[in-house]
């Protein structure tokens, strides 16, 4: 049954498509960030300026990059398609950016930044020892490669809607995907990921505006701007004690500050861009500038969420039938894009899409290899002999860690619901977990390796059983959907965590207790006097 009964009418399908046009513009970027791989992969003369650069990377440089990478293709799509189906108050996640800001640059990086490392997990061993240390470079990679693989398929199943092909065509558009984000990625290293990313970034504000504009003109005018609340929208309370209610003001603005603040405490996706900056007060400029573009790329996009929803209502003759239904909305992004734009704006946009799928993949693949490196190979002394076969250790890893994304994609598309939904519940399992460890090792005294241990795994049953109660134990909401909201599995299984790391650790700790509280005044006092 349609979701726009009263807005749409029955839509029906129409002509169109990416032109050559199109394709030559896909074709140039695809080519230029390959150039530019092999062109800075030329300059790369060690391991760790492979992983971190010079360690004097300009911090808007970086910001951009995080913005990137932490939105990629899955947000480009999810915002717009959940606004069209579901409604906007998943715009208000915008409140959350400076929240974060503050807790990420005035708590979390003058602790980190004292300490210059390769990979963000060896932060962990001084502390908790090796376990807790190979412990969180594991779920890193699960969690990586779990992201990377959702993110290729989406980005394929999204590009058939394009081409008006069926699914058989995924597999190829993901090898497509993967093969050219692998290549630069490898050949570059961590500086071609920050140079893409910046171009990448030009491309969807361009892309999102492109939308915009032609909306615009199309209809005559803002007349696309909400007046009111749509009929088929789901209620959004400001907040609700009924976990099943599934978005509310409260959950997004949290779930999203929960998001930033794991990914950038725990993630070595984000922590590595961090140490590439200058010292605490960089890497502080570099998540402002994280925190404004994503503001502000954000609201665009709900804004083209909007314009959307206007457009479908005024020429919903136009709409194919099989985008006006709740598993739909997710589709009416892409479809216009292919279909309504210009030719050679739709192929500026289509790039602009795959940039942010291949800014996360990038990003993804480098982490990966920094830490296969780092806190394998070195740390149990098998590393190459010399440094130019280290340089070559890590364009291999990352060459294999490509070809795991590519095979891996193939088994995501069996979690239920739309991207907004299914991204939640995949990037909350791990994400959480991993910030506690960091959490337990900088600022709880006590902890120890039993505690993180029983906390991690814990929290992460905890994610597991929230994320999947419907299909675990058969149960569902009043309307159906699920029982427990995305928006608390973060919540969830970071309070589990840190509650039950807690608990253990200080029942274990014993007479260690007090020598692990003076270590850990010794580390709060040096992040003070670096603030």
């Amino acid at each position: 049954m349609s979701i726009y009964p009263l807005i749409l009418g029955v839509g029906t399908a129409t002509a169109g498509g990416l032109g050559w046009g199109d394709w030559s513009v896909i074709a140039i970027y695809g080519l230029v960030v390959i150039a530019i791989g092999w062109y800075v992969g030329r300059r790369n003369e060690s391991a760790q300026e492979y992983f971190i650069g010079s360690g004097h990377t300009s911090p808007m440089l970086i910001g951009v990059s995080l913005f990137v990478t932490l939105l990629s293709t899955i947000s480009y799509l999810s915002m717009p398609g959940e606004i069209i189906g579901k409604g906007p108050v998943y715009m208000t996640r915008i409140f959350a950016y400076p929240l974060a800001y503050v807790f990420i640059g005035y708590v979390l990086l003058p602790i980190y930044m004292r300490q210059r490392v390769t990979s963000a997990y060896e932060l962990l061993e001084t502390k908790l020892g090796g376990s807790v240390r190979m412990l969180g470079a594991a779920l890193f990679i699960i969690l990586r490669i779990i992201w990377m693989s959702l993110l290729v398929y989406l980005s394929a199943k999204t590009m058939t809607v394009m081409l008006g092909i069926g699914d058989a065509w995924i597999p190829a558009l993901v090898v497509t995907t993967g093969l050219a984000t692998v290549l630069y990625t490898s050949l570059g290293g961590f500086r071609a990921v920050i140079i893409t990313d910046f171009l990448q970034a030009l491309f969807l504000l361009v892309g999102v505006l492109c939308v915009l504009g032609v909306i615009t003109y199309r209809v005559g005018g803002l007349q696309w701007l909400p007046t009111g609340w749509e009929p088929h929208w789901d209620q959004q309370p400001l907040y609700s004690f009924d976990p099943s209610t599934r978005v509310t003001v409260f959950g997004t603005i949290l779930s999203t500050w929960m998001f930033l603040v794991c990914t950038s405490g725990g993630d070595q996706t984000a922590i590595q861009r961090f140490m590439s900056t200058k010292d605490a007060s960089s890497a502080r400029r570099a998540s402002a500038y994280q925190a404004i573009a994503a503001t502000i790329v954000s609201l665009m996009l709900g804004l083209a969420g909007f314009a959307m929803l206007s457009y479908c209502r005024i020429f919903h003759a136009r709409i194919p039938i099989d985008l006006l239904s709740p598993e739909g909305a997710d589709n009416v992004f892409p479809w216009f894009i292919a279909h309504e734009l210009p030719m050679g704006i739709a192929g500026l946009v289509v790039a602009a899409m795959f940039a942010a799928a291949m800014s996360s993949l990038d990003s993804g693949v480098n982490s990966i290899a920094a830490v296969t490196i780092t806190d394998f190979f070195d740390r149990f002394d098998c590393k190459p002999s010399t440094e130019r076969g280290h340089l070559r250790l890590a364009q291999g890893i990352a060459l294999v860690v490509g070809v795991l994304v590519v095979l891996g994609s193939s088994q995501v598309g069996s979690v239920p619901g739309n991207i907004t939904v299914v991204t939640s519940k995949t990037a909350n399992l791990l994400a959480p977990t991993l910030f506690c460890l960091f959490f337990f090792a900088l600022f709880v005294p006590f902890a120890n390796a039993y505690g993180v241990w029983a906390g991690a795994i814990c929290g992460t049953l905890a994610a597991i059983l929230s994320a999947f109660a419907g299909p675990i134990f058969g149960a569902s909401s009043t309307n159906g959907g699920d029982p427990i909201s995305f928006q608390w599995i973060a919540p969830l299984s970071l309070s589990t965590n840190i509650a039950v790391g807690m608990l253990v650790s200080f029942v274990t700790s014993g007479p260690k207790r007090s020598e692990s509280a003076a270590l850990s005044s010794d580390v709060s006092t040096t992040a003070a006097s670096q603030r």
